[in-house]
This record gives structure tokens, sequence and C-alpha cells, in this order.
């Protein structure tokens, strides 16, 4: 910790994992240089935004200068660009907080993003909250300069690095509030030197950001004269603006075009890619509000890092002033990956988090915004199959955890899912439960599963051949939420979901009488078995499912699926140990040997092995993995 009073300069280290970033984006090679502007530009409408709120309750902050905006101007001969903007501005320990330490988990779950896709570029800056970094992707030098709202001059702050691992700290004196960020640019990086390539990159993302964005005037008249003169800070009436700076969401949609749409969430979602669907509506009566709420095409990057803390996908507008990143309030977890703003009309603007988490009215519209998104993914089901697609392999899974937590949509959500099946075949890899109940044979009332830990051991279970045999289609489930999610979704449509290695098969009377004439011919064969298993199984006994596979485990109703058993014990969870019971096919050679076999030992080596390989399908872990390798060595070279 440095002695030195606040009012001195001194330089200080970054720490680690914001040397890691720096390092990171100036000695990697990006695809998108230019969202330095965007980050930049981004952290600006975020601080006139906290001054237009906190003026509410303080309106001095805004001292006169109540016009907030953004200007954005460059110097050829200096080579610099500088963004300024007139918001809430930072004092000396806020600068400490926010660029030179973590002042939240972004910085390191950017860190952990980075080392999971080594192809990830700049994107990934806007999506973390660590966006002020990605100025040195263009940069060598940074100096900022800043005055909180509520300071006066001469407790301004500048802040200046190369980015190699320390910054300096410095009071001066700073007529106005607001942040100026200057950027020192690399020799090689002359293209932004220009009002045209600015301008455009501020129409390609910047469009509708909600306060002006303002550059000098006949900016691209100099240059085309080729003007290098030294650019001076333009007076109050030598700035233009060049965005809508206006609230998207409040214009009329017949007033709005799909690339306004488009262009306004790729802002707000740190996003390149459009969005799959989006849904604008205004609620008028007891209660107003506007919604605008966006599907994303891919997910963000905390979502595929199995981020369920860090919720930015809504934010919370009361008449048109941010309040705050409110997604938990305004979406259930499951729809997370929404993307989007909620303006509420009658909310008080002094409402704090706490007062959300209890308010009714935000209940209503928390309805409204699950219902619309809904809506979305069921008109790309219904009219845009190669886009639902698109959705569902992005975010089929996390639609999966609304089954457990919304019980009021839940035959809604379970529309909407897709699934792998014994009869999927061709373009059609999945298929809706309505599209197997549709395929049912008359009389079939149940819609028939299995659950594994991968595709392939899903469709080669031992326990589907029965089901094959007598063409039953069965739905193949190999996602790890999957046995999770059945344990809400019971029914569909009046039709019982049931695992196929639970309960009782469905067999006609014929097939029934035939089951249980095997199954008593078979009883000194189950009796041998079970004496030479011994402790290792509760029950063994003839099985209906298999036709070619000589054993598989069965499971009682209430039973958990051995591999997600397995899963749960290895996240740390305690649970109750059970035996399993082993079914057999008296009809095959291996189990046949078992009753004729005159050596006990080998005996025993068989049986032990129709356990284990049933196990092993069913995705359970083997007691004692040497053993089994050394019984089958044995069998082998007997």
């Amino acid at each position: 910790m440095s002695t030195q009073p606040d009012t001195a300069p001194e330089t200080r280290q970054f720490e680690a994992e914001v040397a890691q970033v720096l390092h990171l984006v100036t000695h990697s090679l990006y695809s998108h240089k230019e969202i330095f502007l965007r980050e930049l530009i981004s952290n600006a409408s975020d601080a006139c935004d906290k001054l237009r709120f906190e003026s509410l309750a303080n309106p001095s902050l805004l001292a006169g200068d109540g016009e907030l905006h953004i200007d954005v101007s460059w110097d050829e001969k200096a080579r610099t660009i500088t963004i300024a903007d007139n918001g809430i501005g930072m004092n000396r320990h806020e600068v400490v907080a926010n660029i030179g330490t973590i002042a939240s988990s972004g910085t390191r779950r950017y860190l952990e993003a980075m080392a999971q896709d080594k192809k990830a570029d700049t994107r990934l800056i806007g999506q973390f909250g660590v966006g002020f970094y990605s100025a040195f992707v263009v940069a060598d030098r940074v100096t900022v300069l800043t005055r909180r709202a509520d300071a006066p001059a001469s407790e301004g702050v500048k802040w200046e690095s190369d980015g190699k691992g320390e910054y300096t700290l410095e009071q001066v004196e700073l007529p106005g509030r607001g942040t100026t960020v200057v950027l020192h640019l690399k020799p090689e990086e002359d293209e932004f030197l220009s009002g045209w390539k600015l301008r455009s990159l501020v129409h390609r993302y910047s469009e509708h950001v909600a306060f002006p964005i303002r550059m000098p005037k006949d900016s691209d008249a100099a240059d085309a004269a080729d003007e290098s003169t030294d650019t001076q800070p333009a007076g109050q009436d030598e700035w233009d603006t060049i965005n809508a700076a206006s609230a998207l969401w409040t214009q009329a949609k017949s007033e709005i075009s799909d690339e306004d749409y488009q262009g306004f969430y790729k802002s707000l979602g740190h996003d390149f890619a459009d969005p799959l669907a989006w849904s604008h509506n205004r609620v008028e009566g007891n209660q107003s509000f506007t919604t605008l709420l966006y599907l994303p095409a891919q997910p963000p990057f905390e979502l595929m890092m199995g981020g369920r803390d860090e919720r930015k996908g809504l934010k919370l507008y009361i008449k048109r002033v941010f309040v705050m990143d409110a997604a938990e309030e305004l979406l259930p977890n499951y729809l997370r990956f929404v993307r989007g703003v909620v303006d509420a009309d009658d909310l008080p603007l002094n409402v704090s988090r706490e007062l959300l988490q209890q308010n009714r009215q935000l209940e209503k519209i928390k309805a409204s915004c699950t219902k619309r998104v809904l809506d979305m993914i069921e008109s790309l089901a219904k009219n845009e199959p190669e886009k639902f697609d698109t959705f569902i392999k992005a975010f089929g899974n996390t639609l999966k955890e609304g089954i457990g937590e919304d019980t009021g949509n839940r035959e809604r959500i379970a529309r909407l899912l897709r699934f792998a099946s014994t009869k999927a075949e061709g373009a059609a890899k999945t298929v809706s439960l309505d599209d197997y109940i549709a395929r049912m044979a008359e009389g079939q009332d149940t819609i028939w599963y299995v659950t594994a830990e991968t595709h392939a051991a899903a469709a080669g279970s031992p326990q589907l051949e029965a089901f094959r045999a007598r063409d039953i289609e069965v739905l193949l489930m190999s996602d790890r939420i999957d046995e999770w999610m059945l344990g809400y979704l019971h029914e569909y449509d009046g039709k019982k979901l049931q695992s196929v290695a639970k309960g009782e098969l469905p067999l006609d009377e014929a097939a029934k009488q035939q089951h249980e004439e095997a199954a008593k011919a078979a009883e000194p064969l189950v009796a041998r078995l079970k004496e030479l298993l011994g402790e290792r199984v509760g029950e063994v006994r003839v099985s209906a499912r298999l036709t070619d596979s000589p054993s598989c485990l069965a499971l009682s109703d209430y039973d958990m699926a051995p591999h997600f058993a397995r899963l749960l014990r290895e996240a740390g969870q305690d649970l109750p140990d059970s035996k399993p019971t082993l079914e057999v096919n008296p009809q095959h050679p291996l189990v046949q040997r078992v009753q004729t076999e005159a050596d006990e030992a080998t005996a025993k080596d068989i049986a032990n092995l129709l356990l284990e390989q049933a196990e092993i399908a069913a995705g359970a872990t083997l007691p004692d993995p040497a053993a089994f390798v050394q019984r089958m060595n044995r069998l082998l070279l007997g």
C-alpha cells in the first residue's frame, strides 16, 4: 500500500488479473479492432445514465449542464482519439477500483472465457464488463481525465498507462465534471485518424445510444481536404450529433426498421451477430410499461461458462431513466439468455433491488416478459424452423430448466423441447413430444424414453431391444440436465412419461404368457446367479426387455439412473447406497453358460461380468475396475 496522500502523484501496479487482460489485449490479433470505440462509448453512456439517475434526488449534480452528451474527436498531428462525456465522472478511489483492480468478477471470468476459447477476440471484453481495456487494442498509451459530479474542480483525477503493468495517478484541476479518455494510437492504427471512419463506426455500433454522440462539425470535409492541423476541442455550437440519440423502444414500431432493431441489439448485447427474433410491445392500463426483448443467435459467454449468478440480460428503465440491470426481477432464470429493456411508467424512481423483489407490479411485468419470450420461441418453431433449430442448439438445455422452475408454463415449455428418437431420421434429427404422440400406435398411452451420458450410449442401450422389436418409438435423452428435468415432467398432454428401464413393458397377452413361461423355466438359472453374485445385487430376474444382449439393469420407479447418480457423487452429493436389479436374457449363450459351467470360479467370473457389462451400459461406475479387467482376461484366455 502506498503511504502517499491522495493529492500526490503516484505509480501503482495493476492487479494480476488486470495485467493478464492487458497482456492478452496488447499481444493478440483481433478480428474486430474497432470494437474499442463501441466499448468506450458504452461506458460513457453508462456514466450519463448514472448521473441522470442520481440527479433525480440531487438536481445540483447537473450544475447548469443538463444536456448530457458524448463527444468523439481526433487529432491527426498528435495521433490521438478522444472520447469525452459529461456524465457522473469518478473520484480517485473509483478510478482505482474500476480500472486498476477487479471491481467485480468480470475480469476473472473474461480470463476464464479466453482460456476456454483460444479463438475468442475482443467481442468477449464487452460481455464481461471490462470494455475499457479494449482501448489498448489500438493504443500504446491511454490517458483518463475525470471528475465526479459532486467533487470540486480541484479534485480531478488523471490516470495514465501504457498497459504494461503500471499506471500513474495524479490529482489535477478539471473545470467540468465527467470523463475524457484519450487514446494515443499505435503506429499501425492510422486508419482510425479519420472523421469518416469514426463516424461510420458510431453508426455501425452505437447508433441507438440514448444520448447524443457528437463529432466536430465539417469533420468529413476536413478529411477530404487532408487537414492535419492540431484539432482543438470544438465549442458548444461546433458539434454535430451523429446518432439517433433517442430511446429506440419509445418510438412507434411502424417507424423502426429491422436494421434499427438489429443495430440496437448489437449495441445492447455487445454482439456482432443479428438476433434470431425480437418482440417490441407497449402495455397500457392499470400498469403501463414497454418491453423490447431479443433472442440471441448464440449463447452469451457467461451462459456458455455455466454462469447463473451474473445476469445482465435485461435493463430496467423507469420513465426512460436507466435504473439497473435487473434480469433476475424481470425474467425467470431459465430465460437468462434473453437480452433487452423494460421501461416502466409506474415504479418509483428511487426503487432498490430489495424493493423490486417485493413489488407486485413487477411480478406482472415479469409474467408479461415471460409470455412474450415464449411467444417468440413458439413463433420460430411454427414459422421459421431453421432459426428455431439454431435456437434449440444454443439454448435448448437452458430452456429445460424451466420444466422444474416454472410450473405455470411447464406444458408450454415442454411443447418447445426437442429430443433425439429411435425414429428420428434424415433432416429431422429431433422430434417434439407432439410429434411422438402423433406417431403412437393405437392403444399406447405412454411416452417412452431412455437416458444416458451420451447419444451413442442411449441409442445403443440394451433396454431398447424389446421396443425396437415391437416398433415402439423411444426418445433418446443424453443431456446432463435430462434426468433432473424428468423428475418434474411426469406427463405431457395426458400421456405418462416413463423410462424403458423402469416398470413393466407393454406386452400383449401372448407375449406376457411367453415371458412368464420363460421366467419359470429359468428359475434354477436365476437362483444360481443370485448365489454367485451375492451381496452385489438386490434382485436377479428374467428380462422382457432383451432380445440380443445378455443382461441389463432395471430400475424401480423411484431409482435414479446410474449415470446421473455417478455425476451427482462426483459433484460431492451424498446419495444412499442401493443394490442394482439385474435382468438377464436366458436365451443368450453367455447366460446359459452360467448354468452349464462346472468350474465354480469360472461361473462366478461370468456372473460378475454379466452384472458389470450391464452397469457399464447404464453408465454406472464399476466398484473395482481392476477386478473386472482380470475377470475379462481370464475368460478370454481360458
